[in-house]
């Protein structure tokens, strides 16, 4: 009797370990900084709750700083520009300490979190390396490479203070139309899981804060962000449930399971219903069928495209799930709203402990609690020559060859005379493309790097002349040509196009390249695929380069043969804007290239 008490109590208590270890299985999950964080939380009074629920631009308390401390302000990001007057690393940091010194004022010494768009490296930063964009990650289909560039990100990050990146995005595009494409892997969901999964590891690393250079992930846009009719950006998602499970969810639940810390809601709505107040998307599946431990916060004014009132947009958001406000701006209307909503248990009190329990959570997670300030023995690794190797063989990987007649590629370093045409061949910002010190870009010598003319003189041999001409003219008497043509940059809705054929200005170079009687390589710079018209047949080679940042070396490296083509194509290339949206599985597959195509030699 006595023993199989033994055995039924030993069993009770296994049962109980399995039952509790169920429950900890996500990999936020920490019964130690859970009990830190309900220590805390027992302590904060309601305003210093809503505190944390606040993210605000730098712009916003730049001039006023003292206010992180009387609103406890949880969160600051800087938006696309948003910098320093000193944009250094160095003056970054300085950024990053003083309003972090403030946070550390208020009773509790809550240290604040602050978020940027590192979205191809620490992009903001003058100096810094600048990746690839992710539809030329995509192509590589090297998920150690995606590592590699997030974890040398994650580095350049943390070494300007800044501890929260809203990356990786892990739409799926379905329309180039849309002037997001290149910020996601690809137009297949397989594709984009897979790459979103190592992109959140190598930001957060797998022991999350662990290291003074793992920083916070936020997986971005949920949900549909790449799925919207006609590629409209922030438009609707016009299709069953079930098309959105299979095509825009699978990332989620990839990076869930990596860990990913945040999660950012979309702009778009779902059949109507904008996702920012959608209770079933938000907490039913992020938040329940997903189990996401991590927080979420709102993107760029959001929750003010909601319908009603001020007030009633806020108890929506908040209610459907969304633990922080990105604002970005009135934070003391935000303060006071969120209060007078409490108060009359519009927005319960449970709901704002869920949401305090979730940031703080985070910070713990982070380490913020031990290091809230800038690590600056990193600053020397931002734009290192480390860093920027990696950034080259990620361009190298992230080449297309499309077309390579009578094998003209690769070219021979001691030709004679090589001709290079075309604004692009010469201009780091058109090479970079959005998201580039600015929120949209710019052309010009925005950040140090080295353009393809340059790294294209670099590569040959002592006695092979280089001419370059930026409208084409002159290629006559030359042995070869290459002629860069593309997009010039352009960031969110800035960038969605009704028509993506290639310029008439870029045609008129190709032309005058072509009438001077010399074989010729093109090779397009864009954030997607484009109507390539004569393009296609009047060049001997052609190569899609995306948006390869600031190490035009990886072109140079390609073009010569230092390196063999490897890059696949992320999307389906389409023959004329008709075609547009085609994608990988549809009925009537037949564009001009598909997904996955690409040469080498």
């Amino acid at each position: 009797m006595k023993k199989n008490k033994l055995q039924n109590i030993t069993l009770l208590l296994f049962v109980a370990f399995i039952i509790s270890c169920s429950k900890d299985n996500s990999p936020l999950e920490s019964s130690a900084i859970n009990k830190d964080v309900d220590e805390l939380i027992a302590r904060m009074t309601l305003d210093e709750k809503i505190g944390q629920m606040i993210q605000v631009d730098r712009s916003a308390v730049f001039n006023n700083p003292q206010d992180i401390t009387n609103y406890f302000i949880g969160s600051v990001l800087s938006g696309g520009g948003s910098s320093p007057g000193n944009n250094t690393a160095s003056g970054w940091a300085d950024l990053y300490d003083l309003f972090q010194g403030y946070a550390l004022k208020t009773r509790l010494k809550i240290p604040l979190i602050y978020g940027i768009d590192a979205v191809h490296g620490n992009n903001n930063v003058y100096g810094a390396t600048i990746f690839p964009h992710n539809i030329g990650l995509g192509a590589s289909r090297n998920k150690g490479l995606v590592y590699e560039v997030s974890r040398a990100t994650a580095v350049e990050v943390a070494a300007t203070g800044i501890d929260w990146t809203f990356a990786p995005c892990i739409a799926v595009p379905q329309n180039e139309r849309w002037g997001r494409t290149y910020e996601g892997f690809g137009e297949n969901a397989d594709l984009v899981k897979q790459m979103g999964e190592v992109a959140v590891e190598g930001f957060q690393l797998k022991n999350f804060g662990s290291s003074n250079t793992s920083i916070l992930a936020c997986a971005k846009h949920f949900i549909g962000d790449g799925g919207t009719r006609d590629g409209r950006d922030q438009g609707d998602v016009q299709v069953g449930e079930s098309e959105i499970r299979r095509i825009h969810l699978p990332g989620y639940d990839y990076a869930v399971k990596a860990g990913v810390g945040s999660v950012m809601i979309s702009y778009n709505s779902i059949n109507g219903q904008k996702v920012h107040g959608s209770y079933y998307w938000i907490t039913d599946v992020l938040k329940g069928e997903l189990n996401f431990k991590g927080f979420v916060v709102s993107d760029w004014g959001g929750v003010d495209q909601l319908p009603g009132d001020y007030s009633t947009r806020i108890e929506n958001a908040i209610n459907a799930g969304i633990d922080m406000v990105m604002l970005p701006h009135d934070y003391k209307t935000f303060f006071a709203t969120v209060k007078l909503l409490a108060a009359a248990n519009k927005i319960p009190i449970s709901r704002i402990n869920d949401a305090v329990r979730r940031i703080l959570n985070i910070k713990f997670q982070m380490g913020l609690f031990d290091r809230p300030y800038t690590e600056r023995s990193l600053i020397s690794k931002v734009g290192s020559p480390e860093h920027r190797s990696i950034a080259r063989d990620a361009v190298r990987q992230s080449l297309v060859l499309l077309k390579n007649e009578n094998n003209i590629l690769p070219l021979k370093k001691n030709a004679s005379k090589i001709f290079v045409a075309g604004k692009a061949a010469d201009d780091i910002g058109i090479q970079c493309g959005g998201w580039t010190i600015t929120w949209q870009g710019g052309e010009g010598n925005i950040t140090p790097g080295r353009s393809i003319l340059q790294a294209v003189k670099k590569a040959v041999s002592p006695s092979t002349q280089v001419s370059f001409s930026s409208d084409g003219s002159g290629a006559a008497g030359h042995d070869l040509a290459v002629v860069v043509i593309g997009e010039r940059p352009y960031a969110e809705g800035s960038g969605d196009r009704s028509d993506l054929s290639i310029s008439a200005g870029d045609q008129a170079i190709i032309s005058r390249v072509k009438s001077a009687g010399i074989p010729f390589v093109t090779i397009i710079i864009s954030g997607r695929p484009m109507i390539l018209g004569n393009v296609l047949n009047d060049s001997n080679a052609l190569i899609a380069a995306w948006l390869p940042g600031t190490e035009g070396d990886g072109v140079a490296d390609v073009l010569f043969g230092d390196y063999k083509p490897t890059g696949k194509l992320p999307h389906s290339w389409p023959k004329s804007m008709s075609q547009i949206p085609i994608n990988y599985g549809d009925v009537n597959y037949d564009p001009l290239f598909g997904f996955g195509f690409g040469l080498s030699y």
